[in-house]
């Protein structure tokens, strides 16, 4: 995979953040760039996930950026920019964003960023932290109950809370911050660590479902699997259900994140499954399970196919060139004009759209909004694989400057119905042939 460093200050205000066939997601999710931490978040009818970004070549933990991504068919992302890691949760129409920071002298604290939308920007409204409990203030998750009471889990070794005031931005001093007994009817036991009794290590994710509390976390020390527990309370107390997702997949920690959505329930984590991945190059990817009829979980196993999509993409309105199923080569990069767009472009590089209905009138043509400094090249359009059948070609000229749009135009024929669809670059020039920043099927009359 292509290397690029984009270098960001970590502070506490963000910048912004096949016809007749079934058609699935790609695991990872996202290849642009190396993603851990999922966090999703449910918002008028699309799933918005937050994810850590470890930068490329690092040898430690190193996330200089966050991301924020959606989708509303749980196959195709698109790429948002930057976000903050944590966890974030809507109340009376305010984003809040808590999330884990390095304080001067090497210590964690836990802050909060709130925005008007899911996307940001997102602005520090304290000017210091939420929560200074301690070494091991990591891993924030936020949750409102059905009473409106809202609680703050997090942390490493421990496990701790607070409760939240309605002002999402403060929690009652009244009763401060709480750290849960980890016992091994809890949390389960550990052996071979005195220091830790119990399989709790880091990564909570809370949640209600069905009136039974749920607590998911990495587990087990290193390598992590992810455990869960249950209780008849916000609070607890909590008993130890078993291990949900087993050790695999590359990376020695891992982080849960689990949603109910459009009656689907999804369950995000991340591993080194991508080229160059590892423990410090970790990538976000999401299964679709059943619960039991209890309510207890499943095993779920690491897959590279991923769920299945549960809606068609439209593609007779624009969208940005960013939303992506799979892709080889590109990066996406930012600007203040067009926002996010994919650039890093080389022959043979392509980016793959899931489950893009068609209809039954079909595709007359495609416009793209492209911008180049170089040669230029084409964009090849095919069907349901990269050698698929070829319904058009987009030329794309020198339009005199990487961030000088022009959209080019090109004749569509036998696109009908619902097929996966492959844009593929193809140049005569070495390194960046063009910059792509969103595109648009034209309806046969």
């Amino acid at each position: 995979m292509k290397k690029r460093i984009i270098m960001l200050s970590l502070r506490l205000i963000a910048i912004m953040v096949i016809a007749g066939t079934t058609c699935f997601a790609d695991n990872p999710i996202v290849q642009t760039i190396y993603t851990a931490d999922p966090a999703p978040m449910i918002y008028n009818d699309t799933v918005y996930l937050y994810t850590s970004h470890d930068e490329d070549d690092a040898k430690y933990f190193v996330m200089n950026d966050w991301r924020c991504f959606s989708s509303k068919d749980m196959v195709n992302w698109t790429h948002h920019g930057d976000a903050w890691a944590g966890q974030c949760i809507e109340r009376g129409g305010k984003f809040y964003y808590y999330v884990p920071m390095n304080k001067k002298g090497g210590s964690m604290v836990i802050g909060v960023a709130v925005a008007d939308s899911p996307t940001g920007p997102f602005k520090d409204p304290l000017g210091h932290p939420l929560v200074e409990a301690g070494w091991g203030d990591i891993d924030p998750t936020v949750f409102i109950d059905d009473d409106g009471q809202a609680y703050l889990y997090w942390g490493n070794p421990h496990l701790k809370y607070v409760k939240l005031n309605k002002d999402m931005i403060s929690y009652d001093k009244t009763v401060g911050v709480v750290t849960v007994p980890l016992t091994e009817e809890s949390f389960g036991k550990r052996t071979g660590n005195k220091d830790r009794a119990t399989l709790y290590e880091e990564g909570p994710w809370f949640y209600k479902r069905n009136g039974m509390y749920y607590m998911v976390y990495a587990a087990s020390g290193i390598p992590e699997n992810i455990c869960y527990s249950t209780g008849p309370s916000a609070t607890g107390p909590w008993t130890f259900k078993g291990v949900i997702m087993p050790t695999e997949g590359g990376s020695f920690t891992n982080h849960p994140g689990v949603i109910d959505y459009k009656g689907h329930s999804y369950f995000f984590y991340h591993n080194g499954a991508l080229p160059g991945g590892g423990g410090f190059a970790r990538s976000v990817c999401v299964e679709e399970f059943k619960y039991n009829d209890d309510g207890s979980f499943p095993t779920i196993k690491m897959s590279k196919t991923g769920p299945k999509a549960i809606a068609n993409l439209e593609p007779y309105k624009k969208n940005e060139a960013e939303t992506i199923c799979w892709e080889t080569g590109v990066k996406t990069n930012t600007a203040e004009k067009t926002g996010i767009y994919v650039t890093d472009i080389s022959t043979g590089d392509y980016i793959k759209v899931a489950n893009v209905d068609f209809g039954d009138a079909g595709a007359g043509s495609y416009s793209a909004s492209v911008a180049s400094e170089a040669q230029g090249g084409n964009i090849e359009i095919r069907l349901d694989k990269l050698d698929g059948t070829l319904v058009g070609t987009l030329a794309v000229p020198n339009t005199g400057g990487w961030e000088t749009w022009k959209t080019q135009t090109t004749a569509i024929t036998d696109a009908k119905g619902v097929h996966d669809v492959f844009f593929v670059f193809k140049g005569a020039a070495t390194g960046n042939l063009f910059n792509y920043d969103n595109w648009q099927f034209e309806k046969n009359k």
